[in-house]
């Protein structure tokens, strides 16, 4: 029986700006026709999709289909978390880390049968002072070079990943470190840190498992504070990561909770969101909004997703 979608796509994602908008549309209406879903596809520009999203989940579909990469996924689920409309993600971006967890295909035809098959499962999502994220959130020195990284993108015509090496450079020699007093539940303490990063659920620490995660609806943050105060200091820890040795290291403070507040003198701080960033007003308070978001996974991650 066909299943009747609305697909959202980015047409300036990653995976997706090497065809026209005309060939992405043919090549998607392709694969969803394989698979006996009719998707009436849109391409909206960013600043659209909010909206968009939110009235199409007011309708009678199967879902929603979004194609893009992190930053447009983290888009559609703080439109559609809280609502009955499961969420199907098309990985078109260049890292691809929230459908990675989620142990989704990869291959775009692989995805278009994930939905397909209607296997749906809720996982968490996370806000912070009402900005939902899907991944991970950090203050400190990331935020500072991905701004610096965009400029020259759009000043000087850099490449994202030549101007994310001259970037990550002139971060470590300017090296940003801020006071903070960090509270996680009951537990408060006051902190001078190049980096603070807040996850939507646990991230792994151990030797072949940095940087991802196992299951995304367990209802916690994971907040990794780094205790050091000198570039060496800090090398040394990214070097460890690496590595896979970050776990048992005493220059970072692991904290897991469902609420956490940050707090700082200035009045705005840069705070990325899933690579994108936004100056917001402390205090940052960070919650973890457990099994809101619908979204289609594959049979077998289902019980874990």
């Amino acid at each position: 029986m066909t299943k009747r979608f609305i697909a959202f796509i980015n047409a300036s994602a990653g995976a997706a700006k090497a065809k026209s908008k005309d060939d992405l549309r043919g090549s998607l209406a392709e694969i969803f026709n394989k698979y006996d879903i009719e998707a009436d596809i849109r391409f909206p520009h960013a600043e659209e999709l909010p909206h968009v999203l939110r009235k199409a989940s007011e309708t009678e579909i199967a879902g929603i289909i979004v194609g893009g990469g992190d930053g447009t996924i983290r888009t559609a689920a703080a439109a559609l978390a809280g609502s009955k409309t499961p969420l199907g993600v098309l990985p078109l971006g260049t890292l691809n880390h929230f459908s990675k967890d989620l142990g989704l295909p990869q291959k775009l035809q692989d995805a278009v049968g994930v939905i397909a098959a209607g296997n749906v499962a809720r996982v968490d999502v996370a806000e912070v002072n009402g900005e939902v994220f899907i991944n991970n959130s950090s203050i400190g020195i990331y935020p500072f070079l991905v701004l610096d990284r965009e400029r020259m993108q759009e000043e000087e015509g850099k490449q994202k990943w030549h101007a994310a090496i001259y970037a990550a450079v002139r971060a470590m020699k300017k090296f940003p470190l801020r006071k903070l007093r960090v509270r996680v539940e009951n537990e408060m303490a006051l902190h001078r840190s190049p980096i603070v990063f807040v996850g939507n659920n646990d991230y792994g620490l151990d030797a072949g498992k940095i940087g991802k995660r196992e299951r995304i609806d367990r209802g916690e943050l994971s907040i990794h504070i780094a205790n050091v105060e000198s570039r060496t200091g800090f090398l040394s820890l990214v070097l460890r990561g690496l590595l896979g040795k970050l776990k048992y290291s005493r220059d970072l403070k692991t904290l897991k909770g469902r609420f956490a507040e940050i707090t700082s003198r200035t009045s705005r701080l840069p705070v990325a969101l899933d690579g994108e960033v936004e100056f917001l007003q402390p205090p940052l308070r960070y919650i973890i909004r457990k099994q809101a978001l619908q979204v289609f996974v594959p049979e077998a991650v289902e019980s874990k997703a």
